[in-house]
């Protein structure tokens, strides 16, 4: 396939608001350098036979942009998750598009790691107490954990766990065995496996199926010293049911890096559960997003030129 470029949108914000989005104007430079090393031009959108989309905003910017622009055969999104797309039928277009799924595997699961410890650890409600407030710490050492997913991050994940001796269970679409997975099993076992879960990881995509996967009758079947780490998507949890779960101590604690709804409303009870950590979708640094990208874009347009498989395939039957 032509291996012109296209990086849009040309002007304005691509980023969502997060901290950890990059610079928009130094991430288009970039991007522009990344399909150079893979062998491609840059161009604009009329010459173009693929396109890099740096805005999350505006899905229908974009439909609006491939409807113009019909030479546009290979599309790469900046961010992993893609559900508003799939719902809104763009996967059934005649263009192959990739994502960032996998990218940010290693710092998110660094992240799920130190939500997991802080919060055996009970840090929150040590670091609310403005006095000496010793509590008794849980421990990592020998926990059973569960993970809800079983792509990079999860496979990250058990790697980061391997000195704590832990049993591991993932739960993922396939029952495909993974390397230093104690038990690999579908997610229709979920039920089966939570009054046996220690730690409850969620790392999964959201689609669907996996909308409000946790909800109140998950909650209560987890022991009350269970802890719930969510590094995926804020709608694959309750949040009600998860604010009443804490409140009546059928978990122990839950530590969040996104919510439904996110942002979080400042007012919300959550922000002020002792039992509750909440980090503002920032697990991933903006320097590690964007070189991770980069790499993707570079290997991609390289991939294109020569007619190989493309990384970050979303896959329109399974959503993600």
């Amino acid at each position: 396939m032509n291996s012109a470029i296209a990086i849009e949108p040309a002007q304005g914000n691509a980023a969502a608001g997060r901290a950890n989005d990059p610079e928009v104007a130094a991430m288009r430079s970039r991007i522009a350098d990344a399909v150079r090393a893979g062998g491609g031009h840059v161009t604009t959108a009329d010459q173009a036979a693929g396109l890099v989309w740096l805005t999350q905003d505006g899905v229908g910017e974009l439909g609006r942009f491939l409807d113009k622009y019909p030479a546009i055969r290979w599309v790469q999104f900046p961010w992993a998750g893609v559900e508003e797309l799939v719902a809104q039928g763009f996967m059934d277009r005649d263009v192959t598009f990739t994502c960032a799924k996998g990218l940010f595997a290693d710092q998110v699961a660094e992240h799920a790691l130190t939500l997991v410890l802080a919060s055996l650890r009970h840090l929150v409600a040590q670091a609310r107490t403005p006095r000496w407030h010793s509590i008794d710490p849980g421990s990592l050492f020998g926990r059973r954990v569960t993970i809800l997913g079983g792509g990079g991050t999860s496979a990250s994940l058990v790697r980061l766990l391997q000195p704590f001796q832990c049993r591991i269970r993932v739960l993922r679409r396939t029952a495909q065995p993974m390397q230093g997975v104690d038990e690999t099993l579908p997610v229709s076992a979920l039920e089966q496996v939570l009054p046996e879960t220690d730690v409850l990881v969620l790392a999964l995509a959201l689609t669907p199926r996996t909308r409000h996967i946790i909800g109140a009758e998950q909650l209560a079947l987890l022991p009350p010293h269970a802890v719930l780490v969510n590094v995926a998507r804020g709608k694959h949890v309750d949040t009600e049911a998860l604010y009443s779960a804490l409140q009546d101590g059928s978990i122990a604690a839950a530590a969040l890096d996104v919510t439904e709804p996110e942002p979080l409303p400042e007012g919300h009870p959550l922000w002020h559960h002792p039992g509750a950590l909440i980090t503002s979708h920032c697990a991933d640094s903006a320097d590690y997003v964007a070189a991770m990208l980069c790499g993707r874009v570079t290997r991609n347009v390289a991939n294109l030129r020569d007619g190989l498989a493309l990384e970050g395939l979303v896959d329109a039957r399974h959503g993600y």
